[in-house]
């Protein structure tokens, strides 16, 4: 079992995603293959098929969500130990060529989100930063290549 550390906000959001697929969700999926299939031969009815393909995916991606909440630990920030990265650490990082800095909050998948520097502890950089302390460099392995960063600062 994978467990899936979440903030309270981001717990809150799949679970208020996964309530609308449920309900509208399923209830679009339902009318769309009703109106389809009122139009005749189903054998020949593309607007038929795209609907319960579509349909599959919904409950696909509810089906992902209910496993993510099933396996769901909710973090507080009073949880997070700063003495070293974390899940739900901010963590400020500098690039050793450039010195250019920059804060990262490491995250779960299912929150990730780089506009809002929310980078998830499973990818490259995540992995790399996990567990270091600051002054710590962290190697990172990129599509160019590897690059490294310093540790400067964390905290929640």
């Amino acid at each position: 079992m994978v467990i899936n550390y979440l903030t309270r906000e981001g717990f809150e959001r799949l679970t208020g995603e996964l309530d609308d697929m449920k309900t509208r969700g399923r209830n679009e999926a339902a009318r769309a293959i009703a109106e389809a299939r009122e139009k005749g031969d189903l054998s020949e009815n593309a607007e038929y098929d795209a609907a319960k393909e579509a349909q599959g995916l919904l409950e696909l991606r509810i089906n992902d969500l209910e496993k993510q909440l099933a396996n769901a630990r909710i973090l507080d920030a009073s949880d997070v130990d700063t003495s070293k990265v974390t899940v739900l650490s901010k963590v400020t990082i500098m690039n050793t060529k450039n010195k250019a800095k920059i804060t990262y909050q490491l995250v779960s998948e299912a929150e990730a989100d780089l506009k809002t520097k929310k980078v998830s502890v499973s990818s490259p950089m995540g992995k790399g930063l996990l567990g270091k302390i600051i002054g710590e460099t962290a190697t990172v392995i990129t599509p160019n290549g590897e690059m490294q960063f310093e540790i400067v600062d964390i905290t929640i």
